[in-house]
This record gives C-alpha cells, structure tokens and sequence, in this order.
C-alpha cells in the first residue's frame, strides 16, 4: 500500500493524508457498486491496517 501512497503523491501531488483519503473513497465506492466483490475489494486493500489509515484521517 506505501508504493500507491507514494505514486499518488508523486504524480499527483497529493499529501500522505490525501492520497489515505483517495484510496479509502475509491475502495468504498468499488465496494458499493460491486457488492459482490466486497470481501475480494476489502483483502485486496488489507495490507494497510485501520490504525494507519485512522492515523492519517484524524
């Protein structure tokens, strides 16, 4: 997850808590229009635990 973080950063000029930002709306938004691929969605971006991302978020 740290190589998106810093590949959105660096191409798209976002700061860390941004880039936690964009990777948690498009995960939810995935998550709503393919509910059925929701547990597959949630494993794909469980290499970053809720602790880290609640530390960028806060």
């Amino acid at each position: 997850m740290q190589e998106l973080i810093e590949k959105l950063q660096k191409e798209a000029g976002l700061t860390e808590k941004q880039a936690w930002q964009a990777i948690t709306i498009v995960k939810d938004f995935a998550k709503s229009k393919f509910p059925m691929f929701g547990g597959a969605i949630e494993k794909a971006f469980a290499k970053h635990t809720k602790k880290d991302e609640e530390d960028f978020l806060d």
